[in-house]
């Protein structure tokens, strides 16, 4: 199925992240049999992953400057974890147009969050797409 079903993946990873911090191969295990990912979503999920994990601290920064008098503890697990994968994105991976990934986290939101998460994650990427280009 491609990208799309390999980001849907990695979302997934990144949200399990909050609750297994520390076992990245099982969650990877897990995601690659639950979502019965083909190896060239496993080619974009796990650098995904580990490159959120290692940028963990910078992306959150990135998101709390955008954010007026919030804690990350605040933002919703899910939308956390829609806006950690749309910032690496933007920020790392410069073969993925910014707002291809701000669109693909607005569907994710749509999908995943609250009936408030599709307008706060559009809020907080619009800004940080502003400030990358």
């Amino acid at each position: 199925m491609g990208r799309k079903k390999a980001r849907d993946s990695a979302f997934k990873c990144i949200y399990q992240l909050e609750f297994q911090k520390n076992e990245v191969d099982k969650i990877l295990e897990y995601c690659y049999v639950e979502n019965e990912n083909e190896e060239e979503e496993k080619e974009y999920i796990e650098p995904v992953l580990k490159g959120v994990i290692e940028n963990l601290t910078t992306i959150d920064e990135i998101i709390l400057s955008k954010l007026k008098s919030w804690t990350i503890q605040r933002i919703s697990k899910i939308d956390l974890a829609i806006l950690r994968l749309a910032i690496y994105e933007i920020k790392y991976m410069k073969d993925i147009p910014p707002k291809v990934s701000a669109n693909e986290a607005v569907e994710l939101a749509k999908t995943y969050g609250n009936n408030d998460s599709k307008s706060f994650v559009n809020g907080v990427l619009a800004k940080v797409i502003e400030n990358e280009g």
